[in-house]
């Protein structure tokens, strides 16, 4: 049932509200695709944790995940976010069905080594659930919670990261990161069509690919080597998702 499927990780500063996002991935699940939706939220995350006056720490310029603000991450994501899409989705047309990776023990990994505190960065995914709901004909909605592996401590995660853990793991046939930029920029800011490992290296190096694009740089490559067709585009664009499936718009990663 793994085959063909679509891994679409929804972000950017829309969440799929204001383009056609979820309705591209209800098209494709109305036609019989198997469609696998990950999503974030951190902009949310930070409204509540500010709203709820949660001390923030920050670790070398990223944030910690105490055990409070944990718990406010997976209120925030496995509760409002991911309950939020799963009914725009159905009120289009889909079986859509909310879960986090903490189901099943769908994502696992050890907390952060380099002091973020309950941060999974290194995710193995288990996709035995996803890939039930999929041969039932469901739409999964996961949000990026985790699990330690024996303890089972919820973990935050970085969606883009837990995203192509599962492309990885199913295998997927696509994976899109849906991402409010046009795609990787090289350094004059131009679109670049394609790149593989030696140009990521050097754009790495450079400095070109920098903060969040990082971890969909990483996630792509990953899902690539499992035989993913990885790309990344503006998720703003009307059709983006669809588009992408065509192999063009944004830029592949091989």
């Amino acid at each position: 049932m793994s085959d063909g499927a679509i891994v679409v990780k929804l972000g950017g500063s829309t969440l799929g509200t204001h383009d056609t996002s979820l309705a591209d991935c209800v098209a494709l699940h109305q036609a019989g695709r198997p469609v696998v939706i990950v999503h974030g939220g951190g902009a949310t995350v930070s409204d509540w944790l500010a709203r709820l006056e949660v001390p923030v720490e920050w670790v070398d310029g990223l944030r910690k995940t105490t055990e409070q603000s944990r718990d406010v991450v997976v209120a925030v994501l496995a509760g409002l976010v991911n309950t939020t899409l799963v009914q725009q989705l159905n009120a289009l047309g889909a079986r859509a069905v909310g879960l986090t990776g903490a189901d099943a023990a769908s994502l696992q990994s050890p907390a952060s080594a380099r002091g973020l505190g309950l941060v999974g960065e290194t995710p193995q995914a288990n996709t035995s659930l996803i890939e039930s709901l999929l041969a039932s004909g469901y739409l999964p909605v996961l949000a990026p919670i985790g699990v330690t592996p024996h303890s089972n401590d919820l973990l935050n995660m970085n969606a883009d990261t837990a995203a192509g853990a599962i492309a990885a793991a199913l295998p997927a046939e696509h994976i899109v990161f849906l991402t409010d930029v046009a795609g990787i920029l090289d350094g004059d800011g131009a679109v670049l069509a394609e790149l593989c490992a030696t140009g990521i290296s050097e754009l790495r190096q450079g400095g070109v690919i920098s903060g969040g694009m990082l971890p969909k740089v990483d996630a792509c490559q990953r899902a690539a080597q499992h035989g993913a067709h990885a790309r990344i585009v503006d998720g703003r664009a009307p059709g983006a998702i669809p588009t992408a499936l065509t192999g063009a718009g944004g830029t592949r990663v091989a």
